[in-house]
């Protein structure tokens, strides 16, 4: 078990998956979604050995915002089939208030097993931690970003009712050398509780 602030919440459960905090043994698992072309070419950083993404997602802070999805079977059998950020961070505020902008939003970020899209699962687990962020996590803003180009990822967060707050122009140079548009959404706790 990783050393989550917010341990107590975890595993949660909706109609087909489960979400739980990932652990050292599950980066091996996670290793073969991200590694697909497909996959990891919208992806921040893309290890191109198993021994550095290893390394990579062993690091203790980025171990403790990384969750596994998984499919659980009428059997109560679970397959691993994607992975989530939810990284709890800060907000702005002017000096006189900035001790009461701690911890109060999330940054989210996902990837599907490819094998496992088309399905809704990723809407349901999304769905379900933007939950979890706005209920027992008490945040009051989760917001995500993506390269503009990954149209899965950007109607994603729009089926959900998060707001497109940025298009920019040109601003992510890609690993294949070309300068990409970015798009960031976000959403309050107040606006989830009534979409």
């Amino acid at each position: 078990m990783t050393d989550s602030p917010h341990a107590d919440v975890w595993p949660v459960r909706t109609e087909r998956l489960q979400i739980r905090p990932m652990t050292a043994p599950d980066i091996d698992a996670m290793w073969a979604w991200r590694q697909l072309p497909d996959v990891n070419r919208w992806l921040g950083l893309a290890p191109d050995t198993i021994e550095a993404f290893r390394e990579r997602y062993l690091d203790p802070e980025r171990l403790a915002s990384m969750h596994i999805v998984e499919l659980v079977a009428e059997n109560g059998e679970a397959t691993p089939i994607g992975d989530l950020m939810i990284r709890i961070g800060d907000g702005w505020g002017q000096l006189e208030v900035a001790d009461q902008v701690k911890c109060v939003e999330a940054e989210l970020g996902w990837v599907l097993d490819p094998r496992y899209t088309g399905r809704g699962y990723a809407t349901e687990a999304i769905r379900a931690v933007i939950g979890v962020c706005f209920g027992a996590l008490g945040l009051r803003r989760v917001h995500a970003g993506c390269f503009a180009d990954n149209e899965p990822s950007w109607r994603l967060m729009e089926r959900l009712g998060m707001r497109r707050e940025e298009f920019s122009r040109k601003t992510a140079l890609h690993r294949s050398g070309e300068w990409l548009d970015g798009m960031n959404y976000g959403i309050l706790a107040e606006e989830w509780a009534v979409s």
